[in-house]
């Protein structure tokens, strides 16, 4: 048997395409029969077969002067709205293409469905604005783009917005209507915190269906590839107030996938009112997400706010077919941020809620120390308990949403702000202990304000996995129309532990439950 090399795989795949777009065009020309449109399926065929041959990253060779961009250089190259693509078809959505530079020199080829026809877009540079940047000599024809991003009437019937955004290894972004762009989805995460070398799966090449003119949703499929794994992947977008996406993967293991993160979501977190930094800035809060949400297979919904810490910190939620998960802001106040560029305050929250059984494993959710507020230092995915093997075809799907409302998640009651203090008696001036700790947690919405009358009917429970709780109480708090709980912990040095609580009347829970991890050095 011939022995199949990547390089001679690829050329055939492109072939293929080229081949299946010249000989459906005539026969449209000549009224004989189309072959089969072009589907799903056709991607998933290819991810098998790119998954038979060794990994080979693409080239990512600049000509001059794309390999010297500085940030500023990169940001002056403008796609040109008025060469917009996807008009022709007369649908709701168009799409302008990110140029290759700066941190994105990887090609990616970006096709067209036409009639279930595929065509790749050529570079051309009239379709670009290079601002200042001089531009002497011809670039290559076959230059490529970094990615791609679709516009929408997302807020406006008369004005195009930014919808999804398509752009670096397998990393997208989307809004809904009066959302602002902050935390990321990605396509696959694999060895996020293994110990060994994160590898970034990427997306090398993209098919984006045509749409019609009453289309509500945009179609887009994608091949992405790395050494560990080549997977082919379909987008069904809906844009809304809180834009949903229906994902499918079906992934092809070239080797054991131990440590692989389905669903990643990545988003960076700075400070908030649990994780005060001792900076300058007059803004006292700075992150795009405050918080990991979670509903079990159970259905109990968890909450737990993110940090900033002092040294890389995994935590792991074990479960069993998951209904939920997502990084959330779920503080929405203006006020909190005082940021009138950033626009914290409406960055939405990405939700996933798994489609099928996905069996046994673990929300993970990774906090890595951050300096300042430029860097993403969150990650949260699901870790199957059972690593992917070679051979093996997985298919994965859930929906992703664009989460604004905090109270539309759940019914219950929910944690809406959280403090740590260390606990001093009334008066004293002395040093606190620094094995002890108050940490103050706001519950409000669901059926609270209902027992605002009758406090003594709502019981606090806490728990911890190590140390001793010295001290609770639990009191009305009417400026939030909830509850104020306060929890006293005892920890020795060098442990650390898990804390939880949720608030109860009788038997029945009134909100989610609350945790947060503590460690004494």
């Amino acid at each position: 048997m011939m022995n199949l090399s990547r390089r001679t795989l690829l050329q055939s795949l492109l072939a293929a395409t080229a081949l299946s777009a010249s000989s459906q065009a005539s026969a449209q020309q000549n009224g004989v029969p189309q072959p089969n449109p072009f589907r799903y399926e056709d991607v998933v065929r290819r991810a098998r077969e790119l998954s038979t041959v060794p990994f080979e990253a693409p080239p990512s060779q600049l000509p001059e002067p794309l390999n010297q961009l500085s940030f500023d250089d990169y940001r002056d190259i403008r796609f040109r709205p008025d060469r917009a693509l996807l008009a022709s078809g007369n649908g709701p959505f168009r799409m302008q293409l990110f140029h290759r530079g700066f941190l994105y020199p990887r090609p990616v080829t970006v096709n067209i469905i036409r009639d279930g026809v595929p065509t790749p877009v050529p570079y051309q540079r009239e379709l670009f604005d290079y601002g200042r940047n001089k531009i002497e000599r011809p670039l290559p024809i076959n230059l490529g783009f970094a990615g791609f991003r679709l516009h929408y009437p997302l807020n406006d019937p008369k004005v195009m917005d930014e919808l999804i955004a398509f752009l670096g290894a397998s990393y997208f972004r989307f809004l809904g209507a009066g959302q602002k762009y902050g935390l990321s989805a990605r396509g696959l995460a694999i060895n996020v915190e293994s110990g060994e070398a994160e590898e970034f799966p990427h997306f090398r090449e993209f098919w984006i269906e045509m749409p019609k003119p009453n289309d509500d949703r945009a179609v887009i499929f994608a091949l992405l590839d790395s050494p560990s794994v080549a997977g082919a992947y379909r987008f069904d977008i809906y844009p809304s107030k809180e834009t949903t996406i229906d994902v499918t993967a079906t992934l092809f293991p070239r080797q054991a996938l131990n440590n692989i993160g389905l669903a990643p979501l990545t988003s960076m977190y700075f400070e908030g009112e649990n994780d005060r930094k001792p900076t300058d800035d007059f803004r006292l809060e700075l992150h795009d997400s405050d918080g990991l949400l979670m509903q079990s297979g159970a259905g109990e919904w968890i909450w737990r706010p993110i940090r900033n810490p002092n040294k890389k910190t995994i935590s792991s939620f074990s479960d069993n077919n998951p209904r939920g998960f997502g990084l959330m802001q779920r503080d929405r106040v203006f006020e909190h941020y005082q940021d009138l560029e950033a626009h914290y305050h409406q960055r939405p929250g990405y939700w996933v809620e798994p489609i099928g059984q996905w069996g046994e494993g673990w929300v993970e959710l990774v906090e890595i120390p951050t300096a300042d507020e430029t860097q993403d230092n969150i990650v949260a995915y699901w870790q199957p308990n059972r690593p992917y093997e070679p051979g093996q075809e997985v298919v994965i799907s859930y929906r992703l949403r664009a989460a604004a409302a905090i109270g539309a998640m759940h019914p219950g009651g929910k944690a809406v702000n959280t403090f740590q203090i260390p606990p001093r008696a009334s008066g004293s001036n002395s040093p606190s202990d620094p094995r002890h700790r108050r940490f103050i947690v706001d519950f409000a919405g669901g059926n609270l304000p209902y027992y605002l009358s009758a406090p003594d009917q709502v019981q606090l429970v806490p728990s911890t996995s190590t140390g001793q709780i010295t001290n609770t109480f639990l009191m009305p708090n009417p400026h939030i129309e909830g509850f104020r709980a306060a929890i006293d912990v005892r920890l020795e040095p060098g442990q650390s532990t898990d804390l939880r609580a949720f608030l109860r009347a009788g038997n029945r829970a009134l909100t989610e439950t609350w945790t947060y991890p503590w460690f004494v050095e």
